[in-house]
């Protein structure tokens, strides 16, 4: 219970590691043309972008499904790793999808004042400074902080973000 517990955590957090290797070497590079679509204004609900989602969703749900339907210690960790990885995709789309990109309200997670600074970082993404610095989410004012983004990432602080009377549709 405790081994699934700390791989749960631990792969939530080595998810953003991931998810930045990957945004850097992969989405903006080889798989830069399926990514373009989350640079361009969106029409209609989804993006062509939105299917790398499932590069994630496979193994999750393999790992979850493997761990729920057998026993022992290895399909406990099993079903810790893809609950990480679930919770981390889960908490990545309520703070990128919904925060950051408006498509859909997020409630009070949009007065979180880290929550707030992470959504600014990744706007500064968008405008392609820093050489396309933050490529992480929650790390992302972190990321600027090290290539001297700091002060512009506090003049993006002041923008406001979503609230259910300014989604996108």
């Amino acid at each position: 219970m405790l081994g699934t517990l700390f791989l749960s955590v631990g792969a939530a957090v080595g998810m953003e590691f991931w998810a930045r290797w990957a945004h850097r070497a992969l989405l903006h590079a080889p798989l830069r043309s399926m990514h373009e679509s989350h640079h361009r204004p969106r029409d209609g609900a989804f993006e062509l972008n939105d299917a790398l989602a499932i590069v994630n969703a496979v193994p999750a749900i393999s790992l979850l499904a493997f761990g729920f339907l057998n026993g022992g210690l290895i399909p406990a960790l099993c079903f810790g790793a893809g609950l990480g990885i679930t919770l981390y995709g889960m908490a990545y789309m309520f703070v990128h999808d919904g925060l950051v990109h408006r498509r859909f309200p997020v409630g009070p997670i949009a007065n979180v004042p880290y929550l707030r600074r992470v959504a600014a970082a990744h706007q500064i993404h968008h405008m392609d400074m820093f050489d396309g610095v933050p490529f992480g989410l929650f790390l992302g004012p972190k990321e600027l902080e090290k290539v001297g983004g700091s002060e512009k990432l506090e003049a993006n602080m002041r923008i406001k973000f979503c609230d259910s009377s300014d989604i996108k549709r």
